[in-house]
């Protein structure tokens, strides 16, 4: 039996590398739903593709144009209305990579109907942990990580006890300020700091990456996906990623999984779990590496690591609180309004004057969002007059 996937955000990156993957083996996957954001051509060509039955464009201006390239298909065209159904329908496998936190609705419907949902998507634990991970205990939903370094812990924890687990240790590059002083910081550009050394990445988890804020979100969602306290959660600077990511047992054994920097690895072990599936990556040549290196992160260049813990730690909004000023700041920063290092300023700023009060329902945690967005963005005029 084809297993039957729908792929949440299919024009992505990471629905791309999905879709080539499966492409690869048409023989084990069977795609019954595809979604995106704005772009109904590439959408509907996807669909075509795959044969998928349901395409829906977020953008619903953009429905029109997606039903008339579909015409004479069996796939149907639908609006933003019909996210959640994309989610909750026939899939069995629910590929999460819409971008922020529009994906959290349609992520929702697909672990209240118990689907196994490869999470791709930071924000759907980030802002909504102890909702995302309650309603998929209540609905016997499965969370599989796709991000390379939450996908490392889960193998390796493959056939061992949480009860048996020390510690875990997300790897992080260090991006390409790991060894810039505070002053060459300040003065860097959009250009330097989506310059990531080693990753292929979009421009805002890049600037993520450069400040190390992706970490500290990584660190909030190892803490909802494995159910470990903050204080059981390390970050291990490892420039040449090639180590994802480590899980310390109580006995002392130390188990790492390592691999090239390719989306598809985490992605196939998504996709084909609990069983394995050839990948077109690159395989690791130790030898030629020669080494690996490792350090403790400098949480005073790198202030965003301290921020997020606190927030992990104080719970409830915090985390959320987190997240929005992030996207707003790092998009100031790339439009040229802000300094690098005002990113986490204006992160510690909202967090300041925010209420942190837990949210108990998504529009909830959307509407603080929105709060927190706005917040921000008034701050961020207010600096730049």
């Amino acid at each position: 039996m084809k297993r039957k996937i729908a792929i949440l955000g299919a024009t992505g990156s990471i629905g791309k590398s999905t879709l080539d993957l499966i492409e690869r083996s048409p023989e084990r996957f069977e795609v019954v739903a595809v979604t995106a954001a704005t772009n109904s051509e590439a959408l509907a060509d996807i669909a075509r593709r795959t044969g998928a039955r349901l395409a829906v464009v977020a953008d619903q201006s953009r429905v029109a144009d997606l039903a008339e390239r579909l015409s004479g298909t069996e796939c149907r065209a639908a609006g933003p209305e019909a996210l959640s159904e994309a989610a909750a329908g026939e899939a069995e496998l629910v590929i999460a990579a819409i971008v922020g936190c529009a994906g959290l609705e349609p992520v929702m419907a697909a672990v209240e109907a118990g689907k196994t949902v490869a999470l791709a998507n930071k924000e759907a634990l980030v802002t909504a942990g102890a909702l995302m991970t309650e309603a998929a205990s209540r609905n016997g939903a499965t969370l599989l990580p796709i991000d390379s370094e939450h996908n490392a812990i889960f193998q390796c924890l493959a056939g061992n006890r949480k009860d048996d687990v020390s510690r875990l240790i997300l790897t992080a590059s260090g991006g390409p300020f790991r060894k810039a002083s505070l002053e060459e910081m300040r003065a860097a550009t959009p250009a330097q700091a989506v310059a990531h050394p080693n990753w292929s990445m979009g421009a805002k988890i890049s600037v993520d990456s450069a400040t190390c804020m992706n970490k500290g979100l990584e660190l909030i969602e190892a803490h909802y996906l494995f159910g470990l306290p903050s204080e059981r959660i390390d970050i291990l600077i490892h420039p040449q990623s090639v180590v994802h990511s480590l899980v310390e047992y109580v006995d002392g054994s130390v188990l790492a999984q390592l691999g090239s920097p390719d989306m598809r690895i985490a992605i196939a072990y998504a996709l084909a779990w609990p069983e394995r599936m050839a990948t077109p990556a690159e395989r690791i040549d130790l030898a030629r590496i020669g080494k690996l290196d490792f350090e403790a992160p400098d949480v005073e260049r790198f202030p965003a690591l301290r921020i997020a813990r606190e927030a992990l730690e104080a719970g409830g909004a915090a985390p959320i609180v987190v997240n929005a000023a992030n996207e707003v700041a790092v998009a100031a920063f790339l439009a040229g309004a802000i300094r690098f290092t005002d990113i986490v300023t204006a992160v510690e700023e909202a967090l300041q004057h925010a209420d942190l009060a837990a949210p108990s329902t998504i529009p909830h945690v959307l509407e603080i969002d929105q709060i927190t967005r706005r917040h921000v963005e008034a701050a961020m005029k207010a600096m730049c007059h």
